[in-house]
């Protein structure tokens, strides 16, 4: 069909409705349905860039926390600041209905600088939450806070709440981040889901991908239905698009409103074609674990940004 967008793909710049120019900073767009003021870390990062015009679309008003802003912003109110900096977070979180704290090292690093930006973070955020009265948090977590649970049969799928066996430092952080969620809904009665991203890329680049890609547009929706009324009490959702050689459960989205539109499939005869058997003694990683290539002796390390220096 002329004009169609293909599935994952996000719409170029000049196909999203520019914000109003009359409306107050992080207001949504006019005509837009106003859904809440929510503060959203880690906004500029790669995770934050997709989901930012998606959500101040469906009309969310959005506090966007980052220690960097972009060139050009796609809309919201930016505030220049870490996560650690709980002084900064609480005046920019003040008067929200809630968080989404997507802030992070995203990858495999040293214990330290994860363990300050991923757990402490996480905590501050929450905290920061808690004493301000925001009643709900939506959490990035990681599909490698379960990586080295075994890819099920085939027709088998792999719970949203499989328990944790983490396949890297960055993995154990994501299992901590779900255990603060849990802590401050038990303790304090705060609504927190924790979203168990997969593989979160513009498109499918290998063939595990055909199984846990996550495509920018379906992210905006699982983000929409997190923040939804039906998102109550402690949960953990798989972050994963619609595909047809899916192996993580669905169930956990559908129940809180989770509707994802894209599949894999369509890149399957590329990727297929393009693969190359495994050497012989050697572990398939993508193939035999859901945390794929992430489980190996080695795997895929963060590299911080050489401009600020901050982290994502």
């Amino acid at each position: 069909m002329a004009g169609s967008v293909p599935p994952g793909a996000v719409p170029p710049a000049d196909a999203v409705p520019p914000a109003d120019a009359g409306a107050p900073a992080g207001v949504p767009p006019a005509g837009a349905r106003r859904r809440g003021r929510v503060a959203l870390t880690g906004a500029a990062g790669s995770l934050g860039s997709d989901v930012v015009p998606g959500l101040l679309e469906l009309g969310y008003e959005l506090v966007c926390i980052d220690q960097r802003a972009p060139a050009e912003p796609a809309g919201g109110t930016w505030v220049r600041a870490s996560v650690n900096d709980r002084p900064a977070l609480a005046e920019a979180m003040a008067g929200c209905d809630a968080v989404v704290h997507l802030a992070g090292i995203p990858q495999e690093d040293e214990w330290e600088p994860l363990m300050t930006a991923n757990i402490d973070g996480t905590q501050a955020v929450l905290e920061t939450a808690r004493r301000l009265g925001v009643g709900r948090a939506v959490l990035a977590s990681s599909i490698h806070a379960a990586g080295f649970v075994p890819v099920p049969p085939a027709g088998e799928r792999v719970p949203d709440d499989v328990v944790v066996r983490p396949n890297t430092f960055y993995g154990v952080t994501k299992a901590a981040v779900e255990a603060l969620g849990s802590l401050y809904h038990d303790r304090y009665g705060m609504d927190v889901v924790c979203l168990r991203i997969a593989s979160r890329q513009a498109r499918p680049t290998d063939t595990r991908m055909l199984s846990t890609w996550l495509s920018p547009a379906d992210a905006v929706r699982l983000l929409d239905a997190a923040l939804s009324p039906a998102a109550t009490g402690f949960r953990t959702v798989w972050g994963v698009s619609a595909n047809t050689r899916g192996y993580l459960s669905p169930d956990g989205g559908a129940a809180i409103g989770f509707r994802p539109q894209d599949d894999a499939e369509a890149w399957a005869p590329e990727l297929l074609a393009a693969r190359t058997a495994p050497t012989p003694g050697t572990t398939d990683w993508n193939a035999s674990l859901i945390g794929g290539v992430f489980c190996s002796p080695e795997p895929p390390r963060f590299t911080p940004p050489t401009t600020d220096g901050s982290v994502r």
